[in-house]
Order: structure tokens, then sequence, then C-alpha cells
């Protein structure tokens, strides 16, 4: 299915942000980003080549070996992209470049430059800034052109070249306006978030016994590329059996047993925006008493958290509320004894939850923006926030050997709205007897 058409962010997005990057510069100041470099896989391969998101964010191209330079003095304002030049013979053996002199019209910017040419233009534009905006230890080749860049300008101080006296990292800046996505960006996460949940439904129906964890990953993949997406946002976690209490687990190469459970996290990228999705299912169809009592822990904790990430609210209130749901549960289930604010005041959940509520959600899987002080920060809509709560139960001599090495773990991902929250990735069932009767009817 094409949706090509779905998959562009309008070019005077970008343009609208890197105007307001400059409206948030002092005067006399310079602000440089760094593109990403091709990442070596063999000695005679590459990576398919992924744009920085920052980079990406404020130029909406994806090529290599680029840099912005977003300028503000009494000239005025300027956006300068240096780029790799049209080169027709490389073009043959590694595909199109979008070149110098198309560059300025296509991508809405003032003035391009070769790459070849930055040693020697950079100084010049640079010279008699009073601040330079850099972010280091992103781009290795950056600092070092920056530093090579400095090194060139002091040569040149007596012959009236004058060096930025003040270097500020520009992340809290890009950050900050990362963090609220505009109706272009909730339009391509709305469709990153519903062909993930297309992705996880296959599995559902595809997975069954005697079949490898990555045999799932591979029919997953297959749905997110037959509707545009051509990659995953993330290492796909497909997870049964006790792999399940791995939060991290990526080997994905364990036969799957009836009887087990099969946590799988994973999530497409769209228009190089992340879905993010997890869900626990029986991998023959029927959920064991066990496994349905800690599922539906987790399943009520999920859907209280839900209700209460909204406008105005905190990621902190939600998991509050998450731990005396889960502490109660654990308790019911003698997993945990004693009083449930006293356990909870003491942590002895971190045995069988150690991890936070939720994540920031957009051009990264877990991605930018201040949290506040213990995730207290005001919740305000264009915020989009994963919400995954678990349980996982160890394998130990102290455990009911019913409940031993269950697994389980529910996630979508929220839109935080004026009047409360959207639910992005609601297509993939999450009821026990939805998933129960989805299973049911294995393609």
């Amino acid at each position: 299915m094409d949706l090509s058409y779905m998959a562009e962010m309008p070019i005077e997005e970008f343009q609208q942000r890197r105007a307001a990057v400059l409206a948030q510069l002092p005067n006399n100041s310079g602000l440089l980003v760094f593109s990403n470099v091709e990442q070596q896989r063999t000695a005679s391969s590459t990576y398919p080549f992924r744009q920085d998101n920052y980079f990406w964010y404020l130029t909406g191209f994806n090529e290599p070996n680029a840099i912005l330079l977003l300028k503000k003095s009494e000239l005025g304002e300027q956006s300068i992209l240096f780029l790799r030049p049209s080169d027709p013979l490389m073009e043959t053996w590694n595909g199109r470049r979008l070149g110098v002199e198309r560059a300025p019209a296509t991508l809405h910017l003032d003035q391009a430059f070769s790459i070849d040419e930055v040693r020697q233009q950079l100084p010049q534009l640079l010279n008699g800034l009073d601040t330079l905006y850099h972010a280091e230890e992103m781009q290795a080749w950056g600092d070092e052109l920056v530093r090579q860049t400095f090194s060139l300008m002091r040569t040149q101080q007596r012959q009236g070249m004058k060096i930025p006296t003040t270097q500020v990292c520009w992340r809290h800046i890009l950050d900050e306006m990362r963090l609220f996505k505009s109706d272009n960006e909730i339009r391509l996460m709305q469709q990153a978030g519903q062909i993930s949940a297309l992705a996880h439904i296959r599995a559902m129906k595809q997975a069954r016994a005697q079949r490898f964890e990555y045999e799932l990953a591979s029919e997953m993949l297959h749905e997110f590329n037959r509707f545009g997406a051509r990659w995953e946002a993330y290492p796909a976690i497909i997870a049964s059996g006790e792999n399940a209490c791995i939060l991290h687990y990526t080997e994905n190469d364990r036969l799957m047993q009836d009887g087990d459970l099969v946590l799988i996290d994973a999530g497409c990228e769209f228009a190089m925006y992340a879905g993010d999705i997890t869900r626990t299912f029986p991998v023959n169809g029927k959920f064991s008493p066990a496994q349905r009592e800690i599922y539906q822990i987790v399943l009520d904790a999920q859907k209280r958290a839900i209700e209460l990430l909204v406008n105005g609210s905190s990621i902190k209130q939600a998991n509050d509320e998450v731990l005396r749901i889960k502490v109660a549960g654990l308790v019911r289930l003698g997993l945990l004894s004693g009083d449930v604010e006293t356990l909870i005041t003491e942590k002895a959940y971190t045995r069988f939850y150690m991890h936070s509520l939720g994540h920031w959600l957009g051009l990264d899987v877990h991605d930018v923006g201040s949290y506040g002080v213990e995730r207290q920060r005001e919740l305000q809509p264009g915020m989009v926030v994963t919400v995954e709560p678990g349980l996982y139960i160890p394998n130990a001599e102290d455990i009911p050997e019913a409940y031993r090495g269950i697994g389980v773990r529910i996630e979508d991902d929220l839109l935080i709205t004026e009047y409360g929250n959207k639910v992005l990735t609601a297509a993939v069932p999450k009821e026990i007897a939805d998933i129960e009767a989805l299973m049911a009817q294995k393609d």
C-alpha cells in the first residue's frame, strides 16, 4: 500500500522551526548543527543512512556530511547549508545527491555551499559573531571542525578576524521545541502508531508454539513495510517465556513453547517518527490462570494511568497510582506481604517493577525534553508520552511455581490534548478476552 503521500512534512514547517530558533538567539550569534555521517557495517558496506534527529528537525534533509548554520547579525537572519556537491560519477555508484545549486530552493534556505569549501567559508561566516551555539559530543566530526575553525581564526586575529567569545550548547532550545508536537507531527505519529498496531495484530495471529521469536519479528517488519514504514523505530524485543523478564532482550532467537507468554515491544518508524507499543499474549492463544492474574494487574494499572495522564497532571502522579495498584495486586497474590503504603515507601516492588512508567516519544523512541524533578513536569497539549507499566516475576525458589518467569508489559502512546488525551495505538487489543478472540482467528 502506497502511503508516501502521507509521509511528507511540508517544507515550510522546517523553515518555521528555523525561524523559531533564530527568534530565541541573541543578536550577533550563530548556531551550528551537524548531520550524521555514514556508519560502517562491514569492510565493504555501510548501514542504511539515517539522519541525526536535530539536523532533520531543522532541515528535512537526509544526506550525510552536511552542516546547518543559523546566523543572526546586522545583515539579518540567515539559514546556510553546507552539503555534498553534485557528482555524476559518485551518484552513479551510490545514489543521487541534492547538490548545492538546488538546495536553497528545495529546502527554503538562504544560501548553500559545498562541504568541500567549509574550511574556507566557515571562518568568514563566524567572523565577528559574539556567541556560537554548538552542542558538543554529538557529532565527533563537528566537534573537530569547530576546534579547527577556531584555531584557524586565532591565527588570523592580527588580520582583523574576530572569534566568538562565548560558546553555548543549543540542546535546551531544541529539546523544548521538539517536546511539543505540531499538527503535522501529530499526523505522522498517528500513522506510526496505527502501522505499529497493525504489526502487533499480525504477530498475535501468527504466533504459535515451535516458531522462533525472530519469525514474529519478521512478520512485524513485513507489516511495517506493507504500509510504508521501511524501518523499525528501535530493535524489536520478542521475548517469550522467562525472556520477558529481561527488559531489553533483543536476541530474539528462542523457540517458543506451548504455554509461554510472549512479550513484544516493537514499533515502526514512519517519516522519521517513532511508534512504540508493547503487548504480552499467550503463544497458544489462551492465558493460564496465573498468567491471567499477573496480566490483569498490569492492565488495570495501565488503564488507570491513561485516565490520569492528562493536561495539567504529571507522569509522577500517574506512576504513584500505578504503584498502589500493582503492589496491592502483588500482596493479593502472595508475592509481597505487608502494608501497601509501607511496601511502596520501602520500594519492595522494585524486585518486580524496576523501570519508569513512560517516556517522551517523537523523532526518537526515547525523545528529548525535560521531565522535571521526579517526573513532576506538568503535562501540556502537544506532548506525546508512552505509558508502559510492567511486572516481571523472577524464577526464584521463594516465588510460587505457577508465577515463576512470567513477564508482562503493556504499552501505548498517548497524545496529550487540551481536554485529556488520545491513545494513538488503540487499534491493537489488550483486554484478555479480545486478545484470545483475535488469536482464535490465526491466519
